[in-house]
């Protein structure tokens, strides 16, 4: 048996309070790269894929919990650095009547901001093994300077090694107080990836665009071999350079619970179903498939109980009666 493909992701993971405001809260953690590490994870258990996890915790009884959590799920945690006097991050949310959630965030002392503190990193020194690196615009927001070069940097070695870079366009405008460094970031990391998935809306408030007519065709003409564009509730496209845009409906949903890790999910299936060969518009189907399930479970990581298989994933969509 060949030795499985190695696929990092890097970012920040939190711990999470979920619950009434002075109330009863439920303690648990999130972060949107890790969520897509446990999706892609879960749907590539027999795949010969390596899952692994790039980011910096403390050392304390949260972020064990988390790294117990992590390989229970089956994630290689051993990019994770961890740094003493140091804590992860913090945030709170609240999920209102409709399923939208309201976040409220102490991050910035999150450990997460440190990991490149330091002459050489696990990531980077694992570069040579890497198939293929992901990251998001929230993993670029949340370094500093010296860190967002680092990751650029380690983004173009996994290239210039042979392998692959995917990037989530994931925008919170809070995170960025330039928005013009923003979007020289965004650029930057466009150029330097195989895969993107975007969020129409997202690309549309980074660049400060209120036609997303206009927004689809200038995502549509970018220099990148693979782009995801969701849009919503309209069918999601994919193109694939020197093809036409290929269409992948969105799954109805009868009620929604809430709406976090949507996004994260559909990520994780649409890599997940690429990595092992899928066709892109089955993918993106598939993907649309899995953030339909996770929206009707409170939450960013549903029960293992209730994931889709691959093969319903992968299932023709049923005609409409005649």
């Amino acid at each position: 048996m060949t030795s499985p493909r190695r696929i990092v992701l890097f970012g920040e993971c939190m711990i999470e309070l979920r619950g009434q405001v002075f109330g009863a809260m439920r303690q648990g953690f999130g972060g949107d790269t890790l969520n897509t590490a446990i999706y892609l994870t879960r749907l590539c258990a027999d795949q010969n894929l390596r899952i692994s996890y790039a980011t910096a915790l403390g050392i304390d009884v949260f972020s064990d919990y988390m790294l117990t959590a992590w390989r229970a799920e089956g994630i290689d945690t051993s990019l994770v650095r961890r740094l003493d006097n140091h804590l992860p991050g913090l945030y709170a949310i609240q999920v209102d009547a409709s399923g939208e959630r309201h976040f409220f965030y102490w991050r910035d002392t999150s450990t997460a901001r440190s990991y490149f503190d330091a002459s050489s990193t696990p990531l980077e020194d694992a570069i040579g093994g890497v198939s293929m690196l992901y990251l998001s615009g929230i993993s670029l927001a949340i370094l500093p300077p010296d860190g967002r070069e680092r990751l650029l940097s380690a983004l173009a070695r996994v290239r210039a090694s042979g392998g692959q870079v995917a990037f989530d366009n994931n925008f919170r405008p809070r995170l960025w107080p330039d928005l013009a460094q923003a979007r020289a970031l965004y650029d930057r990391a466009y150029a330097l990836s195989d895969v993107v998935l975007i969020t129409l809306d997202d690309e549309m408030a980074l660049r400060g665009e209120t036609s997303a007519e206009d927004a689809l065709s200038n995502v549509l003409a970018l220099p990148i071999p693979e782009v995801v564009i969701k849009r919503g509730v309209q069918p999601t496209l994919v193109r694939i350079a020197g093809r036409e845009p290929l269409t992948a409906p969105v799954e109805p949903v009868a009620q929604v619970v809430d709406t976090t890790a949507a996004g994260d999910s559909f990520a994780g299936c649409y890599l997940a179903m690429r990595l092992t060969g899928v066709e892109p518009a089955a993918a993106a189907r598939a993907a649309n498939r899995t953030a339909a399930a996770v929206i009707q479970h409170p939450g960013a990581i549903i029960p293992l109980d209730a994931m889709p298989t691959r093969n319903a994933l992968l299932a023709p969509t049923p005609s409409a009666p005649v």
